[in-house]
């Protein structure tokens, strides 16, 4: 097979080296999968206007997130199991993000631990936190995750309840025997939660993670770490004001990626009404959703975002030709975005702005 020249190859070939419930389970979203859909089409109902005669000999994609600098916007999101992919799982992805300048978001149910991560490879780390029912678990893994050197916390909380994704329940999807929770190598119950067979949907009730969170837990989040929280899987603007005023240093704008809830907002669409009301806020704003070109990012960016995050497609790099094909995923974009830019005639992340962008259609 020729070399993949932008995310979309990545992912034919992805499809044609995965297995097909891992294909099934990287892929698919939710029911009818109208949101998985919409988070891609949405972005074709956003039009550029771009300004020329602009000095754009250098463009510098160049941001700080959190006070810390990073050469690029585009970071890589949480996404369970990438021992699907690749024999080295999280920690090849690691190798890759570090060769790209990036920053990884490690998620709780990795197959690889934390620990075996953050010794991989020099990049930034953020973990993904998902509570877990007895929060003693979720404690230590916090612990564990300061003690190694990430920067940040991310709690997803659009996750209450396990979205049913059919076409798992179709294909049979479970992580395969060789696989682990490495998260959760001290919580023998944990490692036969997604296995194939009858449970492989969990019972809400018999769920390992925490379903009773509230906006109340956040205080218990802050009570236990130093480290920055960012909060996934906001959608609208009373979430996003409930988010800061709990002190989330960030928000990621996010509805899981068609997996959870099918028919909510798409990304793109919350995005403005989450960066109006956040206007006035140290809280920063991240998106993910159906990002696949750099010109989609601009959009973004224009439409409030400060970093993009970009899950599948890292999977599919990781799948076609591991850590380097993860830093080709993540550098493609960098150099897509950087291109739009400056065609657009923004010569750095500042200079974007929601002038930059209007919906599609004739307007008169």
């Amino acid at each position: 097979m020729s070399k993949p020249i932008n995310l979309h190859e990545y992912e034919q070939q992805a499809m044609t080296l995965l297995e097909g419930p891992t294909c099934d389970y990287y892929a698919g979203g939710c029911e009818d999968e109208v949101t998985l859909r919409a988070n891609l089409q949405s972005f074709e109902q956003v039009r550029l206007r771009p300004r020329f005669l602009v000095d754009v000999r250098e463009v510098s994609t160049a941001t700080i997130l959190l006070g810390k600098p990073l050469d690029s916007p585009i970071l890589v999101a949480p996404s369970a199991y990438h021992g699907l992919a690749h024999a080295e799982g999280e920690c090849e992805t690691a190798r890759g993000v570090a060769q790209a300048g990036s920053l990884f978001t490690v998620s709780t149910l990795a197959t690889r631990s934390l620990e075996e991560v953050a010794a991989a490879a020099e990049c930034p780390l953020w973990f993904q936190l998902y509570v877990y029912r007895d929060r003693s678990v979720s404690e230590r893994l916090i612990a564990r995750a300061e003690a190694a050197g990430y920067q940040a916390l991310m709690l997803t909380i659009d996750r209450p309840w396990l979205g049913r994704r059919e076409r798992e329940l179709r294909s049979g999807f479970g992580v395969p025997s060789h696989l682990s929770m490495a998260n959760f190598r001290d919580v023998p119950a944990a490692q036969n939660y997604r296995r194939a067979g009858p449970n492989a949907l969990p019972d809400p009730k018999a769920d390992m993670f925490d379903a009773g969170l509230t906006w109340e837990s956040i205080a218990w989040l802050r009570s236990v770490t130093s480290l920055p929280i960012i909060i996934k899987g906001i959608l609208t603007a009373e979430d996003a004001v409930l988010a800061a005023q709990a002190g989330a240093a960030a928000v990621v704008v996010s509805n899981h990626g068609g997996r959870q809830i099918d028919g909510t907002v798409t990304t793109l669409e919350a995005l403005p009404e989450v960066a109006t009301a956040l206007a006035d806020s140290a809280c920063e704003i991240y998106i993910d959703g159906g990002i696949r070109r750099g010109s989609d990012a601009l959009k973004a960016l224009a439409l409030g975002a400060q970093a993009i995050m970009l899950g599948r497609p890292v999977l599919w790099g990781l799948a076609v030709a591991g850590s380097a094909g993860v830093a080709d995923v993540l550098t493609i974009m960098q150099r897509e975005l950087q291109r739009s830019m400056a065609l657009c005639g923004r010569p750095n992340l500042a200079s974007i702005d929601r002038s930059l962008v209007r919906p599609s259609g004739m307007l008169f």
